[in-house]
């Protein structure tokens, strides 16, 4: 058993990784990414993609990689690099969060004023293009559509269910809705091109 994953790379892999060997510093990668996908993963927070994180790591590391001494402990560089990627995320994300809580109302409002001033034709032209382009979509996205509005099933419960975090779900209904709009949006101006021919 080895000491540090350290002692798993091949002997010079880190020198040639600063020399410009990309296969040198994939090995790097590859011992180390799953100890910092992991460690990411246990602090991100729920919002937060501990992937993209742990890849934005190993992008910053590859192009700090000359200020690195080889005789100093890599994993320890590789984990404060992951910490400050982690909180640069943090930090994106409240951010975030303070936009939409300041200027998400103000939005919701103005798009529900243009929704009621839509004709009554149109919307509901609109609702049967949806059940179509609902049923246009894979299973998968049926199933997470009839959880989550036709069930009111909780993200937490959907998690549980596909073994994924609330996270991923919360992003995979939020894909399936931009795709659900896109399928209508066409299929709406589809109409409106055929009524001019």
């Amino acid at each position: 058993m080895t000491d540090s994953p350290h002692d798993e790379l091949s002997p010079g892999c880190v020198r040639r990784a600063q020399n410009g060997d990309l296969f040198a510093y994939e090995e790097i990668v590859r011992v180390y990414q799953g100890r910092i996908r992991a460690w990411v993963a246990t602090h991100c927070p729920p919002s937060g993609d501990a992937d993209e994180v742990a890849q934005k790591t190993f992008i910053a590391a590859y192009s700090r990689l000359s200020d690195f001494q080889p005789e100093s402990n890599l994993g320890a560089w590789l984990f404060t690099i992951a910490r400050f990627q982690l909180k640069t995320e943090t930090t994106r994300l409240r951010r975030l969060a303070d936009y939409h809580t300041r200027f998400a109302p103000d939005l919701l409002d103005q798009e529900l004023e243009r929704r009621t001033e839509l004709p009554p034709e149109t919307t509901s032209e609109r609702f049967g293009h949806l059940s179509g382009c609902l049923k246009e979509m894979s299973e998968s996205a049926q199933r997470f559509v009839q959880w989550r509005y036709s069930e009111d099933l909780p993200l937490e419960e959907m998690a549980q269910r596909t073994g994924r975090s609330i996270g991923a779900i919360k992003k995979q209904l939020w894909v399936i809705r931009q795709k659900l709009r896109e399928c209508v949006d066409f299929k709406m101006i589809t109409d409106t091109q055929g009524e001019a021919l």
